[in-house]
């Protein structure tokens, strides 16, 4: 039951997110872009739900922005690092103890070495700072996590009896991979999916905060907590709704996680009987 209410609380709270996320690309309050100083900080009420910032700017057309910003970079980056980590891992498993394997593991040692705001700033050095760099910052980080969740949960199976079935028949390591390895991780690669995300979240508004994210106008939550760092005394709303709304999001996607873990692995569905 717990884990069942987990997911259900963490799906209500993801879900609104993504709901705002997804209507800012069709609608908003106000225009995010406009600056509007007559109307800076405005207390909330009236047009303006929850009131304006320093520049006038409509709060909760921001955080709708904001929210697609995130989402966007954090779901583009777990699926670079699904789309190469999986492929990564199943590769190892099947070579596991041969030089393949100790040439894939030992490079994901290598990425595990540089978090991603180090990777950022080495990309941003070179490229500039932009949304796109941070996808390709947090992407890059995600491969190893990947990999090896992929490695581990493929090598306990490996020396099942289906697979060496399998073997016997005639199939190859890549076609064992696809067709009886991977549908039987895929949810450990679901779950993990999940927890990336809301680190994808994290990470996104952190380089957005240093800057090294999503550029002006287009609003982020880590920028508008930068912003609101000179203001958190006048108007302290500006720092606390993109707070509240980081948080907010990354709790729901990690109950959301922890749901899911125990309604797709039976072991944990035993117990929870």
């Amino acid at each position: 039951m717990m884990g069942r209410a987990q997911l259900i609380v963490g799906g209500v709270l993801s879900a609104g997110f993504v709901l705002a996320a997804a209507l800012s690309l069709v609608w908003v309050p106000h225009d995010v872009a406009a600056l509007n100083i007559a109307e800076r900080l405005r207390p909330p009420g009236g047009a303006y739900l929850l009131g304006t910032d320093q520049f006038g700017r409509d709060l909760v057309s921001m955080l709708m922005v904001g929210a697609r910003s995130s989402i966007a970079v954090a779901l583009v980056a777990v699926g670079i690092g699904m789309g190469v980590g999986v492929p990564l891992g199943l590769l190892a498993a099947a070579h596991r103890g041969g030089l393949l394997d100790e040439i894939v593991m030992r490079a994901n040692d290598l990425i595990f070495a540089f978090p991603a705001l180090v990777i950022a700033i080495l990309i941003t050095a070179v490229f500039g700072p932009s949304a796109l760099n941070a996808i390709l910052a947090i992407g890059i980080f995600n491969i190893p996590v990947f990999a090896r969740v992929t490695r581990g949960g493929a090598l306990s199976l490996w020396t099942l009896d289906y697979i060496l079935a399998a073997r016997v028949a005639g199939k190859g390591a890549a076609r064992i991979s696809v067709e009886h390895i991977l549908p039987n991780i895929a949810n450990l690669l679901i779950v993990q999916g999940t927890i990336q995300f809301s680190l994808g979240i994290l990470a996104e508004a952190g380089l957005s905060y240093l800057g090294l994210g999503a550029q002006p106008p287009t609003p982020s939550w880590g920028r508008m907590l930068a912003e609101a760092q000179t203001m958190i005394y006048t108007a302290p709303r500006l720092a606390i709704l993109p707070g509240l709304a980081i948080v907010l999001m990354v709790l729901g996607l990690n109950l959301m996680g922890d749901g899911l873990r125990d309604a797709l692995d039976p072991r944990l569905r035993r117990v929870a009987r």
